[in-house]
């Protein structure tokens, strides 16, 4: 490739990394606020169920998956375009952390669909 050509595709591809950072921080504000008001709600109703409280919990972790999904994508266009040691490690940290996140709200989804069949188990007999 010729060096100018190679200096535009560099720029594009961090700008299109800073597109991807942005609808990561978008994600989180979005969950974010929504979990606050769904919280209000829950904390101001008089009878709410721990059910609904785990629901909103999990719906604010998967957003928050999705976002450090979006993290991730960002990272690994910018060890891309300028590969360096501190760019590579805080990509396998950040994927070291995702599949973390993954893993344990996978877990927590299951168990809670556990509960929720046997419930319905419950009362149909």
């Amino acid at each position: 490739m010729q060096p100018d050509l190679m200096e535009q595709a560099k720029s594009l591809i961090e700008l299109l990394a800073r597109g991807v950072e942005f609808a990561a921080a978008i994600v989180i504000g979005l969950a974010s606020v929504q979990a606050v008001f769904r919280s209000l709600v829950l904390f101001f109703r008089p009878k709410s169920s721990s059910m609904t409280e785990n629901a909103l919990r999990l719906s604010l972790g998967r957003w928050l998956a999705v976002a450090l999904e979006l993290e991730l994508a960002a990272d690994i266009l910018n060890t891309a375009v300028t590969p360096s040691w501190s760019d590579i490690g805080k990509l396998a940290a950040i994927a070291a952390v995702r599949t973390a996140l993954n893993f344990f709200l996978e877990g927590e989804i299951r168990e809670e669909a556990s509960h929720v069949q046997h419930a319905a188990k419950q009362a149909w007999n």
